[in-house]
């Protein structure tokens, strides 16, 4: 997962260079521009991302349920996935994605991390993020979801979030940045942390 402010200084051919150095490992690569606009701008800048090689892009929902179809669809098309962010790991992300928001079909109220968990599902989704910080959300998400949608979760380590804790609450996917690459040995410290996985 390569974040907005890792991609602003790169250029074409070294962003191209990277994501092809992680599939010659194996490894999938997703843009995480939270990207959130109307539906032509979205098209352009999911089909500049898929030219440069990433497999996946991460969307932020407040854009609308028919922009975040319109996505889905075009990036299934090019066999690539969305990943919906539902809920921020930040700390202050709670004021805002817990805040109770009105459903457009009807009068009840939830939290506005659920509807967008809602729109994920309705418009077929490749997952959804939920940070590692809130377990307690992760696990309402897991219930609502079962196995429609991975829950991808940054904010370990660094950020306060605790492998054993994400796993059990629902999370399939750990995100871990910060916490690998300022350590003074960073391929021990992944291997650590593989390992506290199992």
């Amino acid at each position: 997962k390569l974040n907005f402010h890792l991609l602003l200084p790169l250029g074409k051919k070294e962003i191209v260079r990277i994501n092809k150095t992680a599939h010659q490992y194996g490894l999938q690569t997703i843009a995480d521009i939270k990207l959130n606009d109307i539906g032509n701008t979205n098209e352009i800048a999911t089909k500049t991302l898929w030219n440069f090689g990433f497999d996946a892009v991460i969307v932020n929902p407040i854009m609308g349920i028919e922009s975040l179809k319109k996505i889905v669809t075009t990036a299934h098309k090019q066999d690539k996935g969305v990943i919906v962010l539902c809920h921020m790991s930040a700390p202050e992300a709670k004021i805002s994605y817990d805040m109770n928001v009105k459903s457009p079909n009807n009068s009840k109220t939830m939290p506005l991390y659920q509807l967008f968990l809602k729109w994920a599902i309705s418009s077929k989704a490749d997952g959804i993020i939920v940070g590692a910080t809130f377990p307690k959300i992760i696990s309402k998400c897991k219930k609502i979801t079962g196995k429609k949608l991975n829950i991808y979760s940054p904010g370990i380590g660094t950020q306060g979030g605790k492998i054993k804790e994400t796993i059990a609450n629902g999370s399939d996917f750990l995100i871990v940045g910060r916490t690998i690459l300022n350590s003074k040995n960073p391929a021990n410290t992944a291997k650590q942390l593989q390992l506290s996985c199992i």
